[in-house]
């Protein structure tokens, strides 16, 4: 099976899929009932010419919406929006770098939302890290030329479709 590119449509259906699959996740966010926003910078090498916001929202542990994000919709619906470039969100999602400690050093910045509140939920992190990266997941610097241009095609494609 081919590998889910990151900060696609696909990707963010099949975390859905893989989220709603068991009830292990659930449990352990059972008190996260929060609206995360992510905002991944632009980063032309990458194939992403324009930053891109994709959230995941949780009511007592239950997914209720993953998806892509215009960024006023991600201000007025999100409870945070954390910026970073895409390096640092792979690192993140690679687990090479921590998330509450990349926060703290300033690597993720707080757009929106209360700091006190992220602070709170930071432990969670980890877990919502597991529940979007438990398939196969390729990220555009582990593409070759013509599939990062493929990729860059793609990303222009559904954020027209999408209004994102």
């Amino acid at each position: 099976m081919s590998p889910y590119r990151y900060c696609t449509p696909e990707w963010l259906e099949e975390s859905a899929k893989n989220y709603r699959a068991t009830t292990e996740f659930e449990e352990k966010l059972k008190k996260v009932s929060w609206k995360f926003c992510f905002r991944v910078q632009a980063e032309p090498q990458w194939g992403i010419d324009r930053d891109i916001i994709f959230g995941a929202f949780f009511d007592a542990g239950k997914l209720i919406r993953i998806g892509f994000f215009a960024e006023e919709d991600a201000v007025k619906e999100g409870d945070f929006l954390l910026a970073a470039p895409p390096q640092e969100w792979k690192r993140i999602l690679r687990k090479q770098g921590k998330f509450t400690a990349d926060f703290m050093g300033g690597k993720i910045k707080l757009e929106h939302g209360d700091i006190k509140k992220v602070v709170m939920v930071a432990p969670y992190a980890n877990t919502i890290v597991d529940a979007i990266t438990r398939m196969d997941l390729q990220f555009p610097d582990e593409m070759t030329s013509e599939e990062l241009e493929a990729y860059r095609s793609h990303v222009e494609t559904f954020r027209a479709e999408l209004g994102v």
